[in-house]
């Protein structure tokens, strides 16, 4: 790592055991054990049979849906049981700008059912009932309340069809913690939370995903008043030097510090609440 000394360098270590990235994945290898580890989970749960995901357009939603529609699939040609289904969810607050890509995932995805739950009315809702109390919502507050709003959506839905929630948190958005805490962080499995970007894109690709997908750039889109705010502006760092330190290369000792200190005050969205035992946060 270019001019970072060695407790940086044992700091990083430390993240790379923590969030199980390997410095080089073969693709192939990493979707098998992302469709069995679906697979496998279901078939310890016999009565859960569907999974949920809602489908935004990018790359990791469009991956994870993937995945867990072959690992539908599987089971239905396995088991003979066609009750076992993957449900897409758009989850629009209004009209979503990049629409044609939801859709364009949702069908590459080939999923077995799709719903929609606009959650413009819900979370207004919520901000006018909030705000009656003298209380001020900032844009930044809005974009986390809506983040919510669409777990609730998708908890409610898999509620419905004896299902679980897919989880789209990967390596790079771990270190960072870079997700609405008891919102898109929320789910029952997380299928590529050892992946960092760059592999997910690698594994899209291996999986003949349209390129639009995985390459337009990402952003939460949660804001009102930054819709299209990138990623990697929001985090300060870009997603090749945080992929490059989540498999151990060498990155600037400045990119290194900013990741550091994104995983160490974002610790507690990676933690069950918190109790009287735990003392990661002292």
């Amino acid at each position: 790592m270019k001019n970072v000394d060695t407790k940086q360098k044992q700091i990083q270590r430390e993240i790379i055991s923590a969030l199980k990235v390997k410095p080089q994945i073969d693709p192939q290898t990493e979707i098998r054990n992302s469709v069995n580890f679906i697979k496998d989970y279901f078939k310890k749960n016999p009565f859960i049979k569907s999974v949920v995901l809602g489908i935004s357009g990018g790359q990791d939603s469009t991956l994870t849906g993937k995945l867990g529609e072959m690992a539908m699939t599987e089971l239905r040609e396995e088991t003979g049981n066609n009750d076992y289904q993957f449900i897409a969810v758009r989850l629009p607050y209004g009209e979503q700008a990049d629409e044609s890509d939801a859709m364009e995932a949702i069908k590459f995805i080939d999923a077995d059912q799709v719903e929609r739950v606009n959650i413009k009315a819900a979370t207004d809702s919520m901000v006018t009932a909030v705000e009656a109390n003298g209380d001020v919502i900032s844009d930044f507050n809005k974009g986390n309340i809506k983040a919510r709003e669409r777990m609730i959506a998708q908890f409610t839905i898999a509620g419905a069809h004896h299902g679980i929630v897919l989880g789209t948190d990967h390596a790079a958005e771990a270190v960072t913690g870079f997700y609405t805490k008891f919102g898109d962080g929320a789910a029952d499995i997380t299928p590529i939370w050892r992946l960092d970007k760059r592999q997910g894109k690698a594994l899209l690709e291996a999986l003949n995903a349209p390129k639009n997908l995985y390459e337009k750039t990402p952003t939460a889109d949660l804001e009102d008043n930054r819709p299209a705010l990138p990623d990697e502006v929001a985090l300060g760092v870009s997603y090749q030097d945080i992929d490059d330190f989540l498999e151990g290369k060498d990155i600037s000792s400045k990119a290194a510090s900013v990741i550091e200190n994104w995983y160490q005050k974002t610790a507690h969205k990676r933690h069950l609440p918190i109790t009287i035992y735990d003392t990661f946060w002292k």
